[in-house]
C-alpha cells in the first residue's frame, strides 16, 4: 500500500481523483459536506419529474471511459452514452430556426439554407477551431502550466510559432465577425464564451476551441442522464475501496513543518500522506486554508458569471423543442453588459432549455416534460435576488410565451429554483461563480491555480477553480494532471 489520501469535496474531479489515486494503491477517504456526491453534477427529482441538475451537454467522453479503463474494466458496461444527431436547435423571436446537426455537412447546408450564409464559412470556422484545438490541447489541457517542462517540449515550441493564429490577440468575437457575415452566426458561435462563463466582447478569440468538440468531435448524451456520469464514478470508486464521509465538512487542512499532514474535521484530525483539495480554490483559501500564505493575485480575480435555473415539470409535450434548444435575444450585446458591467439580469434574455423526457420517458409523466429553464447572470455580488428573480421569470414566460405562442404558467406543475446564493451554498462556489475566476482577458489560462500548493508540500488541487478550467471533460483532465504528479 502506497499510503493514505484524502479529498476534499465530491464533486467530478474529486470522484475522477479518488479513483486515479486508488489505482495507484492509496488508500483513499473523500470527505463531503453534502449528503450526497458529484458537487454541480447531480440530480433533483420533484414529484414525477426527474431533473438532471447541472451540466448539460457531454464533450470528450473518452475522459470517462479512460477512469473505468484504469481500473481494468470495459466503459459500455457500466457507462453509456450515445452521439446526438442535433446538438442544438436555434429560436430567434423572428421566427428563425436552426438546427445544429452534428453532421457538418448537413449543419453547413442547413445555415446556407436559413441565413444565406455560404457553406464554405462554417467549414473554415472549424477547421481553425480544430487548429486552436490540435496546437493547444496537449500543452494546456493535458499538462501542468506550472512545470518548466511544460514550456520546454517540442509541441510548446511550436506553439510558439503560431501564437498569431490562435486567437490569443483578438476577442472572440472579433473573430467571429470575420468567418461570418450574419450577425446571427456570429451570435450563435458567440454563445460558446459562456461555456466558461465568460464574456465573447472580452475574451480571447483561443475560446473558439469549443466549437471544435461539439461538431468536429461529437456531443454526447449519456443513455441514464447526466447524472450517470456522477454515479457510475462513484460506484466505480466505491469498488475501488474509496470510503466516502457525506455530511463531514472539512474544517482545516492540517500543515506541519510545510507539509501537508491531514484535516480536521468536527475537531477530529485524519492524517494522510496526500492532501487533495476539490473545493473551490477561493473558498477554500478563505476557510480550510485561511492560516496558510494566501496566493491573493489569483483570488483577486474577476470571476465568472453565474446561472438561475428554473426547474419546471411542464404538463404538456413540445413535440418542436429538441433536447437542448435555444431561445435568443436579438440584443445580445447588451445582454452580455447587463452580466458583466452592471451586475444585472438582462430584462430579454438568451434561455437555455434543456430537457432529458424527450430522451428518457422516465423523467416526465406520460405526455409531460421535464425543463431545466437556464438563463446567464451575474455572480453574487449582493444584488436583491429575490427581486431579480422574480423579475427574471416574468420576462422568461413572456418570452416563451411569444415565441411558443402558449401560456407557459399555466402548464407548470412542479418548480425549483437554483440561483447563485443556492450554488454558492451547495457547491462553495465562490460567489456562485460556475466557473472560478472569469476568462476575459488573454492571460486567464494563466491565472488559474496550479494543480499542486507551491508552498505546502502533499498538497494538490483539482476542479473546475483550477487549471485546466470548468466544465466537465476539464474538471476531469485536472484531476488526471495532478494524480500524475504524484508518484507511487
Amino acid at each position: 500500500m502506497t499510503g493514505k489520501a484524502i479529498i476534499i469535496g465530491s464533486g467530478i474531479a474529486g470522484i475522477a481523483a479518488a479513483i486515479r489515486l486508488a489505482v495507484k494503491g492509496y488508500s483513499v477517504e473523500v470527505f463531503e459536506a453534502n449528503s450526497y456526491p458529484g458537487g454541480k453534477l447531480n440530480e433533483i427529482r420533484l414529484g414525477s419529474y426527474r431533473f438532471d441538475a447541472g451540466p448539460s451537454l457531454f464533450t470528450l467522453p473518452e475522459q470517462v471511459d479512460e477512469l473505468f479503463q484504469l481500473a481494468g474494466k470495459k466503459p459500455k458496461d457500466h457507462f453509456d452514452y450515445e452521439r446526438l444527431d442535433v446538438i442544438s436547435q436555434y429560436f430567434w423571436e423572428d421566427g428563425t430556426r436552426l438546427k445544429a446537426y452534428s453532421d457538418l455537412n448537413r449543419f453547413a447546408e442547413e445555415v446556407e439554407a436559413k441565413l444565406g450564409e455560404p457553406a464554405s464559412n462554417i467549414e473554415d470556422a472549424l477547421k481553425q477551431s480544430a487548429f486552436i484545438y490540435n496546437s493547444l490541447s496537449p500543452l494546456f489541457m493535458n499538462r501542468s502550466l506550472h512545470k518548466l517542462d511544460t514550456w520546454t517540449n517540442p509541441q510548446a515550441l511550436k506553439s510558439y510559432m503560431r501564437m498569431g493564429k490562435l486567437g490569443i490577440f483578438s476577442t472572440m468575437n472579433e473573430a467571429n465577425r470575420k468567418h461570418f457575415s450574419h450577425p446571427k452566426l456570429v451570435q450563435l458561435f458567440n454563445r460558446y464564451a459562456t461555456y466558461n462563463g465568460s464574456n465573447p466582447f472580452e475574451t480571447p478569440a483561443t475560446l473558439n476551441i469549443i466549437p471544435h468538440l461539439e461538431f468536429n468531435i461529437g456531443a454526447f448524451f449519456p443513455k441514464r442522464g447526466m447524472v450517470d456520469i456522477t454515479q457510475s464514478l462513484y460506484k466505480l470508486s466505491e469498488e475501488l475501496g474509496v470510503n466516502y464521509h457525506f455530511g463531514e465538512k472539512v474544517d482545516q487542512v492540517l500543515v506541519e513543518n510545510g507539509k501537508a499532514i491531514g484535516i480536521r474535521v468536527r475537531e477530529i484530525d485524519h492524517f494522510a500522506e496526500i492532501v487533495v483539495n476539490n473545493m473551490d480554490m477561493v473558498n477554500a483559501y478563505k476557510t480550510i486554508l485561511k492560516d496558510q500564505k494566501q496566493p491573493k493575485l489569483l483570488l483577486n480575480q474577476p470571476k465568472s458569471s453565474s446561472a438561475l435555473i428554473f426547474y419546471w415539470g411542464i404538463k404538456r409535450d413540445f413535440p418542436e423543442l429538441d433536447l437542448h434548444t435555444i431561445f435568443f435575444t436579438d440584443n445580445y450585446p447588451m445582454e452580455f453588459e447587463h452580466i458583466f458591467k452592471r451586475g444585472r439580469i438582462f430584462n430579454d434574455p438568451t434561455i437555455y432549455l434543456n430537457i432529458t423526457s424527450t430522451h428518457k420517458n422516465e423523467d416526465a409523466p406520460p405526455g409531460c416534460m421535464n425543463w431545466f429553464t437556464m438563463i446567464n447572470v451575474p455572480n453574487n455580488q449582493g444584488q436583491n435576488w429575490d427581486e431579480m428573480i422574480a423579475e427574471a421569470k416574468r420576462n422568461i414566460l413572456h418570452k416563451l410565451n411569444r415565441i411558443l405562442k402558449t401560456d407557459v404558467e399555466s402548464l407548470i406543475e412542479v418548480e425549483e429554483i437554483l440561483d447563485p446564493r443556492t450554488i454558492e451554498s451547495k457547491t462553495s462556489s465562490a460567489q456562485g461563480a460556475l466557473y472560478g475566476n472569469s476568462s476575459n482577458n488573454k492571460f486567464s489560462a494563466f491565472l488559474r491555480h496550479a494543480n499542486y500548493s507551491s508552498s505546502i508540500k502533499n498538497l494538490y488541487f483539482c476542479g473546475g477553480s483550477v487549471h485546466p478550467g470548468g466544465g466537465i471533460p476539464l474538471c476531469l483532465l485536472s484531476a488526471k494532471i495532478m494524480s500524475e504528479m504524484i508518484k507511487n
